[in-house]
């Protein structure tokens, strides 16, 4: 991985980071770096809600700034106007903006508007143009992708996946969902995009068994995941399994996650989370996701691969989806074809 030179005199670091929860989280790695490489330098993070995960949760400060509504930025309602936000991020006087956004086609002149004396990032052939780019190629991992871009910035790789702490109020806020004496299983059967669902009666499998062996499942999931989180519970039919899906907060979940010994789930942002505060995972993806966001390594995180590449109902390939080809309009479960048998080995084996 290429390390350029660090910029001089550099006091006030943008980095631009929007999306859901795995999106904040992978950009993580670039984060420790940028602060090793610049360690009196105050880091910003524009994100948006997802953000509010990183301050107080990693070894060093991040402050965070909201994304406002405008494209290559955060696409709902936001807390001020566009041009209020930049023209207080351009008040700052910032020396570096960092672009870990995407392609670059939105993001690109969204930096460019902050003002900062030096930018760097991705960007497609049609993307505004940064002082320091690499190359946007849609098939690469995204926390090296990230670390690629800080060292164009000139940082060199701290950790490769993202590291995060649990704080003492996520864990005194997760005490009241842990109670007993069995081991905790947590559970994400959701995914932003349908296609990357395990079938929640696959969910509902491991779980029972599991359920079966002495383990406490714990079912997670936003408001909006509770119908799914309930199928799992009901097919499931244990009273060691068990639905928290909307009843929890960031900073709860993260205490309940932190102390779970094991999350069976999708590729999404809970079971990226659960990495993050060192929870073993076993997961079920889609054989692209794999590339742009599988754990790195297998000792504590199991991946179950579907090798689908094209879509079961109209049967259109999908490997270019989101790149150089439309998505079809199915919603259908790609990765349904993952042998629950195989996800209760790995779980078992990591909780003994």
């Amino acid at each position: 991985m290429r390390v350029l030179a660090t910029f001089p005199d550099v006091r006030r670091i943008a980095v631009l980071r929007g999306g859901g929860l795995g999106d904040v989280l992978f950009c993580v790695p670039a984060l420790y770096a940028l602060h090793a490489a610049y360690p009196d330098a105050q880091i910003t993070l524009l994100s948006g809600p997802s953000g509010v995960l990183l301050p107080g949760r990693l070894p060093f400060e991040v402050r965070l700034e909201a994304l406002p509504s405008v494209p290559g930025g955060y696409d709902r309602p936001a807390p001020e106007p566009a041009e209020e936000f930049f023209a207080r991020m351009t008040a700052e006087d910032l020396d570096l903006a960092v672009q870990l956004h995407g392609g670059g086609r939105n993001s690109n002149a969204f930096l460019l508007r902050l003002g900062a004396r030096h930018t760097v990032g991705t960007a497609t052939p049609d993307a505004a143009r940064l002082e320091r780019v690499i190359p946007y190629i849609y098939y690469q991992h995204e926390m090296m992708r990230g670390l690629e871009v800080a060292g164009f910035a000139g940082a060199h790789p701290v950790v490769l996946e993202p590291e995060l702490r649990a704080t003492a109020e996520d864990c005194r806020k997760a005490q009241p969902w842990l109670g007993g004496d069995r081991p905790v299983v947590a559970v994400h059967p959701s995914a932003t995009d349908p296609r990357r669902r395990w079938p929640a009666t696959s969910f509902a499998s491991v779980a029972a068994r599991l359920a079966d062996r002495g383990a406490q499942v714990l079912v997670v999931g936003d408001a909006s995941e509770r119908e799914l989180a309930d199928e799992v519970v009901a097919a499931a039919a244990s009273d060691h399994v068990r639905s928290l899906a909307g009843e929890l907060d960031l900073a709860t979940l993260c205490g309940v996650l932190a102390s779970a010994r094991l999350l069976i789930g999708n590729d999404s942002g809970p079971r990226h989370l659960a990495q993050a505060l060192g929870t073993p995972t076993v997961s079920v993806y889609w054989c692209g996701n794999v590339i742009n966001a599988g754990p790195l390594g297998r000792a504590d995180h199991r991946v179950h691969i579907s090798w689908r590449t094209t879509c079961p109902v109209c049967g259109a390939d999908q490997t270019q989806t989101g790149w150089t080809a439309p998505r079809c309009e199915h919603d259908v479960s790609f990765v349904a074809d993952v042998e629950s048998d195989a996800v209760l080995a790995d779980a078992e084996e990591l909780l003994a």
